[in-house]
């Protein structure tokens, strides 16, 4: 993917500075390539989202059987996700105010107005709508609309219910949807295969027509997702020292090893050994803590999903001029928090889940292959961020289970 995006841009910033129309011609023919890439992408999100959210609600709500550690973990989770959304609204934003406005590439001939159209288009809700819609009347045409925040409350909901049913009945509902869940995602597989083509399809155009600032912009884009990533993980460390009463000395010593090879890897999982070991020999935590904590968060604890998220949103935002205000940014922080558990453990997997996430809030869905295209660079940052929020977690479920 970083050679096609690299071959889009400096293929397409040649085609701009010869002027040749004809050459600006045949690269905006190849632009649907690209569009059939996002929308491939965009028709397995829904049944991916509700069967990986069934799934993983219905697996969560079991571990209450086996003692007061499921709750406990769960909720470790969330507080976090919390705190690292609450921290990322404020300081993301501000991070993108030192880009101008005139710093933005011009958009390919429409793109513009439609870019325009979105942002006018919008309508005005007030906090009593807004909280009536929560909940939506037809899940059906929830999905079918890309409503996400009230399918994924109408999922959680059926996914508990699906927890307190009988053994048999529970038992064929979550063998059904772990069988969907793993179809998608074979899905979903084939289509990150094809990145590379959807990948240039989607940015050459854009930089024939950008020029040179595209480049300038991407790179902003990777030093502000790489900064914010850097400035979560380090506020774990008091976080561990307050709560988990873990000296952060000590805590830095412990995460060390599992940073390096979620650094050199991108991978969590990659990191679980080096984990376990840190956990157990360097933090002194319990055994049953270690073994029932961490391989869940490798699986479904994604702590950099709001940064993320809402940095992706923020620089698709001000590259298409679609501006994005206090509720769009509450809605991705709120997503950020519930579908961080649902996203698929595949390269590139929190932004497949973004996809839809866009159009609630009214962004152009094409903005999605250029934060593909381009998060294998900070991604390293994301991973170990991840890794250092699971083993962040892990001491804090020890220490409210008494055992720090």
């Amino acid at each position: 993917m970083l050679v096609a995006l690299g071959a889009a841009i400096g293929g397409g910033i040649a085609i701009g500075a010869s002027g040749n129309a004809n050459l600006l011609n045949a690269a905006d023919t190849i632009s649907p390539l690209g569009v059939l890439w996002v929308n491939a992408i965009r028709m397995t999100v829904i049944p991916l989202v509700v069967s990986l959210l069934i799934t993983g609600v219905a697996s969560t709500a079991d571990m209450k059987a086996i003692g007061r550690i499921g709750g406990r973990t769960l909720m470790v989770f969330i507080l976090l996700l919390a705190g690292t959304a609450v921290v990322v609204m404020p300081f993301a934003p501000a991070l993108f105010a030192l880009l101008p406005q005139g710093a933005r590439p011009p958009l390919p001939a429409g793109a513009a107005e439609a870019a325009g159209q979105i942002a006018a288009g919008g309508e005005k809700q007030t906090v009593a709508t807004w909280i009536t819609s929560l909940l939506p009347p037809n899940p059906l045409a929830a999905a079918a609309t890309g409503a996400m925040v009230p399918l994924i409350l109408f999922t959680l909901l059926f996914a508990l219910a699906v927890a307190r049913s009988p053994g048999p009945t529970r038992a064929t509902l979550v063998s059904f949807f772990q069988a969907v869940g793993d179809a998608m995602l074979l899905l979903v597989r084939w289509v990150v295969m094809a990145a590379p083509i959807g990948v240039f399809a989607l940015v050459l155009p854009l930089a024939a027509h950008a020029g040179g600032s595209l480049a300038g912009a991407i790179g902003f884009y990777i030093f502000a997702y790489s900064v914010a990533s850097l400035v979560i993980t380090a506020l774990l460390y008091p976080v561990v020292a307050i709560a988990g009463r873990i000296p952060m000395r000590r805590f830095a010593r412990a995460a060390l090893p599992a940073q390096l090879i979620a650094f050199s890897s991108s991978s969590s999982i990659a990191s679980l050994p080096a984990l376990v070991e840190s956990a157990e020999r360097g933090l002194g935590l319990p055994n049953k803590v270690v073994g029932f904590v961490l391989p869940i968060a490798v699986s479904m604890f994604k702590i950099a999903a709001p940064v993320s998220w809402t940095v992706g949103a923020l620089f698709v935002g001000w590259f298409y001029g679609v501006p994005l205000h206090l509720r769009e940014l509450a809605t991705v922080a709120f997503a950020a928090v519930f579908m961080a558990f649902a996203t698929p453990g595949i390269p590139r997997g929190a932004f497949i889940m973004l996809t839809p996430l866009f159009l609630a809030i009214g962004l152009p869905a094409e903005g999605i292959g250029i934060l593909i295209a381009v998060d294998a660079l900070p991604d390293v940052f994301a991973t170990v961020l991840n890794v250092t929020g699971d083993l962040a977690a892990t001491a804090l479920v020890a220490r409210a289970e008494g055992d720090a």
